[in-house]
């Protein structure tokens, strides 16, 4: 029996289940060979992936199921003739936009499932954000670049995959929904790929990560606008311990969930209310306090990475050129402080804590 051939398949992995044409009973023969690949590259390439999802949409929609899946099937478009599909199951997600957004997030479940490609083999649940309200994925693209722009600066990030997805409503025959998502890469792989562990307890602070990961994270959120996060409690970010190297008991940390940052400047997104911001446009840094030195040093990765930043928005080609512009007007005003006074430091000072 010849092996399916998963060339550039995003869940050539997902799908153990033979591949068939569209037009194809599920019992028709296979009808591809595999490659000599071993892996599916789903987090190292960025073409976007071509998907549809046929569950009950009507269901998912009216509960948001987040302690129930629903059953799903998902299906790869490979071309326009050939596809391979997969039995799932799904579920809602998030806390804020579960309730506010008419389409939440997804989570993805293939547990019990094998994979013939070995960086999906590890893969049960994949984190799936959705569009909010269909029609506005300008937030969506948004938040997928902010999830680049900090691939910029380290590979501790999480890396992202861009798919075009229609999704089909088995309970009553309506016309599908076709618009964009992405995975966020779990966390398991993330842990793999940097040689580290998850750590899970919540009585963390800053000063247990390590002080240039720290810093990073602290200085990245404050040039999106994002105060959404804190070491206590892992609100919005993930803290690992290496495995590679002796870092004194101090952990690596991952931000993630950007969607409340004023380089996204959602219509719903309100700034953390203790801070008296009055938009979440506005930033306040909220990291650890420094000299004034250790900013400078760490600024400087920054300002190296300015253009190679502005070129990740500029270069997306799905993103309306007003968005563009909006969202490099807003990293001006970051880079602004890079001035002869070091303007920046100065702000970054009045605002960090000394936890």
């Amino acid at each position: 029996m010849k092996k399916l051939i998963f060339i550039q398949t995003i869940l050539a992995l997902f799908f153990v289940l033979p591949a068939f044409s569209q037009n194809d009973a599920i019992d028709s023969p296979l009808a591809a060979v595999d490659t000599l690949q071993q892996d599916f590259g789903l987090f190292t390439k960025n073409d976007i992936l071509n998907l549809s999802l046929r569950f009950d949409i009507t269901q998912y929609t009216r509960k948001k199921p987040k302690d129930e899946y629903l059953k799903a099937i998902l299906t790869y478009h490979i071309n326009k003739d050939d596809s391979i599909n997969k039995e799932i199951k799904l579920m809602s997600r998030g806390e804020m936009r579960n309730g506010y957004c008419s389409f939440p997030p997804l989570r993805l479940n293939f547990k019990k499932t094998e994979f013939q490609k070995a960086d999906l083999n590890k893969i049960e649940k994949l984190k799936m954000v959705t569009h909010c309200q269909y029609g506005n994925e300008e937030y969506l693209f948004k938040e997928y670049l902010i999830y680049k722009l900090y691939n910029v600066l380290t590979d501790n990030s999480f890396r992202v995959r861009l798919v075009k997805i229609e999704y089909i409503n088995t309970y009553k025959k309506s016309k599908p929904i076709n618009t964009y998502a992405f995975f966020i890469e779990p966390i398991e792989m993330l842990s793999e790929r940097t040689n580290s562990v998850e750590v899970n307890s919540v009585n963390l602070t800053q000063k247990n990560v390590i002080p240039e990961m720290m810093d990073r994270l602290a200085i990245f959120n404050y040039m999106i606008g994002n105060t959404d996060w804190s070491v206590p409690n892992l609100h919005n970010c993930k803290v690992l311990s290496s495995l590679s190297f002796d870092s004194s008991n101090l952990g690596m940390i991952v931000p993630y969930d950007f969607d409340y940052s004023g380089l996204v400047d959602a219509s719903y997104a309100i700034p953390y209310e203790p801070l008296g911001l009055e938009s979440v446009r506005q930033r306040r840094y909220v990291g650890i306090c420094r000299t004034e030195d250790v900013y400078i040093n760490a600024l400087k990765e920054f300002s190296d990475k300015k253009e190679e930043f502005y070129k990740v928005i500029n270069e997306f080609p799905l993103l309306k050129e007003k968005e563009k512009i909006k969202m490099t007007s807003y990293l001006d005003s970051f880079y602004s402080g890079f001035d002869k006074r070091n303007s920046i430091v100065y702000d970054i000072l009045s605002g960090c804590s000394n936890f």
